[in-house]
């Protein structure tokens, strides 16, 4: 048995799940009414206000997603044993090479005053990056051992 204490349990990654798609509708329904982004609410010193609107809107979503992709990238498959886990290591290292490839290519090469922007990706970039990598090896991975068994 391999140690997994420090993954969420399965079930939660259905959790995660809603709380991603939930935030779609709530983005767009904000993008509808403000359609300047989160700093064209009706008052004029909006964005300088720790709790605006825009700024609590701003907070809110984010967590959602951080909190939904945490808890998709790090809940246990129904199977965890140690190939899974390498899998799972591989990936997290991987994310975070191209992670900062990407953070460093954009610092260099964009202008600065869209950084704000590239350092706001980066919250959840790392999380995205490893949840794909792992989910289509883990894909390529049973694909390989469905083959194998039909032959």
């Amino acid at each position: 048995m391999t140690k997994t204490n420090w993954l969420f349990p399965y079930k939660t990654r259905f959790l995660g799940i809603i709380l991603i798609l939930v935030h779609i509708p709530i983005k767009l329904l904000w993008d509808a009414y403000y359609p300047g982004g989160y700093d064209s609410h009706d008052q004029p010193d909006a964005k300088n206000l720790l709790f605006s609107p825009p700024h609590l809107f701003f907070i809110g979503t984010t967590l959602m997603v951080l909190v939904g992709l945490f808890l998709v990238a790090f809940s246990r498959e129904k199977i965890e044993d140690e190939q899974i886990v390498q899998l799972r290591l591989d990936s997290l290292r991987w994310a975070i090479y191209l992670n900062y490839a990407i953070l460093l290519f954009t610092l260099v090469f964009i202008p600065g005053s869209d950084t704000k922007h590239i350092l706001l990706l980066n919250i959840w970039l790392p999380l995205l990056f490893f949840i794909l990598r792992f989910q289509w090896v883990l894909y390529r991975l049973n694909r390989s051992v469905k083959s194998d068994e039909s032959k």
